[in-house]
């Protein structure tokens, strides 16, 4: 897909994003939409899926640790036809197959159930791990967000990928330097995310997470050298609108549809220009 299309669909997918947030009427939208472009990239351009035969058994799988921005997630799934974009109305509501956070029972496309924070990595790892013992040449990506990788459990995943060599393993890290109480670096500041992976035994790579380009690159470059890989997206919590590009919280924000519609406009503006 060529790096226009991929903008344009790192749009749509934001802009779908919103419309979900707003059937509910609240929402995590901040680290929903910091994901987007990066969802956007693997979705429509890197990931091996099929969305016609989704449990396709040597497909790529994602696992979205922080599970709490599944709407972005959802968005994209609708954006490649899992599911209609009609049904993104009904998240977070009764009888919805778009709960709060993701749930592979209930959703299409989803492969792990996440939401507990600190687990999804545990999971990708035993996911890539279990593909090399059958033989399957695909990957496991997981997103994971900056403030979780505050949860010890994280790190023994990180030790154990390593030394199993887990090379179809590819970890994105939204790193938008904030949680649910605040920023990172006041709470439990992070120091270098690169050199601590390093140090771990795994490829690093960082790349601005708001450029679909460089994403792209990032995951092309990606070789299988007997090492598990990291991407560090520098991504902004809440980027895409106004509204939630705000200074202080932006964790959990109620969307009116004023507030939907104007920023619906924002993102077609900003891909415009």
């Amino acid at each position: 897909m060529t790096i226009a299309k991929l903008a344009a669909a790192a749009a749509e997918i934001r802009k779908l994003t919103i419309t979900a947030i707003e059937s509910a009427g609240y929402g995590h939208i901040g680290g929903s939409m910091s994901i987007c472009d990066a969802l956007a990239v693997l979705y429509c351009d890197i990931m091996k899926i099929d969305p016609a035969n989704p449990d396709m058994a040597d497909r790529d799988r994602l696992v979205l640790s922080k599970g709490h921005s599944g709407p972005a997630l959802y968005a994209t799934l609708a954006y490649k036809n899992y599911f209609p974009k009609e049904e993104l109305k009904t998240l977070n509501q009764n009888g919805t197959n778009l709960p709060s956070h993701c749930d592979r029972l209930k959703t299409k496309g989803i492969d792990i159930s996440t939401g507990s924070l600190g687990q999804g990595l545990s999971l990708a790892a035993g996911v890539a791990y279990g593909s090399k013992l059958k033989g399957y040449t695909n990957t496991c990506y997981c997103i994971v967000g900056d403030g979780e990788l505050q949860e010890g459990q994280n790190w023994e995943a990180i030790q154990f990928a390593a030394h199993h060599c887990l090379d179809n393993l590819v970890l994105l890290i939204d790193y938008n330097k904030r949680q649910l109480d605040g920023y990172t670096e006041e709470i439990c500041a992070p120091r270098s995310l690169a050199k601590k992976l390093q140090a771990f035994g795994w490829e690093v790579l960082e790349v601005n997470g708001h450029d679909v380009e460089a994403i792209r690159n990032a995951l092309l470059s990606i070789k299988r050298v007997k090492k598990p890989y990291v991407v560090v997206l520098d991504t902004q919590k809440g980027y895409g609108c106004s509204f939630s590009e705000i200074e202080g919280f932006n964790h959990y924000m109620v969307v009116t549809p004023d507030m939907a519609e104007t920023a619906r406009a924002e993102i077609d503006r900003r891909h415009h220009q």
